[in-house]
C-alpha cells in the first residue's frame, strides 16, 4: 500500500510540480537499498527518477557528492528537479548500458583505461568535506562479514580462539587502509556502478556514501569486482599502471610497488569481506537471495590474498577449516 502510495505521489509530483504531462514511467533495476529507480519516457527526453522514502534514505550526500563530481567533469546525472522533503529525484538518464554486460577480453583494456582515468580525476577532488573512512567504520563493516555470513548464513559458532583470529585479521586490514594516502573515495566503484556512455565515458552512478579514505580502495573495487575476475598479473599489472599514473597527476607520492601492492590487496580483503557479509545481511533480513551466486567469487579473492602475508595466515586457515566447499569454488 505504501508503494501504491508513493507512485501516486510520483506521478502528481511529475505532472504538478515538473510540469511533465504526457509521460509514461517503467521499473528499473533497483539496488542493495530502499532507494527504487524509474525510466520516465516522454518526448523527446527520458529521464530517470529516483524515488528514496526520506524515512529511509537522505538523499542530500547524493545532491552534494553529483555537484561536487560535476565540477571535477565527471560524467554522473544530471540534477533536474529536485523534492528532497518527498524523496524525489528527477536525473538525466546515462542509459542502461552497463560495463558489467561489455567486459569481455577484448573490451576490458580500453573501457578500464577510461575508468581508471576517470577515477583519478574523482581523485583529485578535495575531500575534505566527507565524513572519514574511520577505524570504527573499517571494523564495522568487516564485523559483518562475522555476523551475516559466518554466523548467521552458514551458522558457524564461533569460539574465543576464532574470535581471536577474526578481530585480530580485522585489525591489521584496518591499519593498513588508514596508513594510506586518503583521498576521495567513490565507495562502490564497479562494474555495476560504471555505465558504457558515447560521450566522456564512463558514467558514473551510486556515489552517494562517498567518503574521505584509502587510495586504493576504488581502484581494488575495479580491478577484483566481486561480479566479474580476472587473471591475478594482469590485475597487478593494471595496479601499478595506476600507481605511475597516479604520481605523475599528484593523487599520490612515489610509493615502491611492493608497498602499494600489499595496501592494495589488504584493502580487497577488507572491502570483500564486507560484500559478502552484505551479500548475506540481503538475503537473510531482505530477502534478496540475487548475491549469494557472487559470494565464492568474492571469498576466492580473500583466500587467494590472505595466504601471501603472515598478517593473514590465521585467517586464511580458519576459512579454509570452517566454511563449506560449496562457497569456496567459484
Amino acid at each position: 500500500v505504501q508503494t501504491d502510495k508513493r507512485l501516486q505521489s510520483l506521478n502528481i509530483w511529475l505532472r504538478e510540480k515538473v510540469g511533465l504531462h504526457e509521460f509514461t514511467l517503467t521499473d528499473l533495476a533497483g539496488d542493495a537499498s530502499f532507494r527504487r529507480y524509474f525510466r520516465v519516457l516522454t518526448q523527446p527526453h527520458t529521464y530517470v527518477l529516483m524515488d528514496a522514502p526520506p524515512e529511509h534514505e537522505d538523499c542530500h550526500p547524493f545532491v552534494d557528492i553529483t555537484q561536487q563530481l560535476q565540477t571535477a567533469h565527471i560524467n554522473v546525472p544530471h540534477l533536474h528537479h529536485l523534492d528532497l522533503e518527498q524523496g524525489f529525484l528527477l536525473l538525466g538518464d546515462l542509459g542502461d548500458e552497463l560495463y558489467l554486460n561489455h567486459l569481455s577480453r577484448e573490451t576490458v583494456k580500453l573501457l578500464y583505461r577510461d575508468a581508471i582515468d576517470t577515477l583519478l580525476r574523482i581523485q583529485t577532488i578535495n575531500p575534505e568535506t566527507l565524513p572519514a573512512y574511520s577505524h570504527a567504520l573499517l571494523l564495522q563493516e568487516m564485523n559483518l562479514f562475522k555476523q551475516w555470513f559466518l554466523e548467521r548464513h552458514i551458522g558457524l559458532e564461533l569460539d574465543y580462539v576464532m574470535n581471536l583470529t577474526l578481530d585480530k585479521a580485522f585489525e591489521q586490514l584496518a591499519q593498513s587502509a588508514l596508513s594510506q594516502p586518503q583521498v576521495f573515495v567513490h565507495r562502490d566503484y564497479h562494474s555495476r556502478n560504471l555505465l558504457l556512455t558515447w560521450s566522456s565515458n564512463p558514467g558514473v552512478l551510486d556515489y552517494q556514501d562517498a567518503v574521505r579514505g584509502p587510495v586504493t580502495y576504488d581502484l581494488v573495487s575495479l580491478l577484483r569486482d566481486c561480479y566479474i575476475a580476472w587473471p591475478n598479473a594482469r590485475v597487478e599489472a593494471w595496479a601499478l599502471d595506476y600507481l605511475n599514473m597516479a604520481v605523475e597527476r599528484g593523487v599520490m607520492k612515489e610509493t615502491d610497488s611492493k608497498t602499494f601492492l600489499k595496501w592494495f590487496d589488504l584493502m580487497g580483503m577488507q572491502r570483500h569481506l564486507k560484500a559478502i557479509g552484505i551479500f548475506s545481511r540481503l538475503n537473510q533480513r531482505d530477502s534478496k537471495p540475487g548475491y549469494l551466486k557472487d559470494i565464492p567469487r568474492t571469498l576466492a579473492y580473500i583466500i587467494d590474498v590472505s595466504a601471501r602475508y603472515q598478517e593473514t595466515s590465521e585467517l586464511h586457515e580458519l576459512i579454509l577449516t570452517h566454511i563449506p566447499t560449496l562457497y569456496l569454488n567459484p
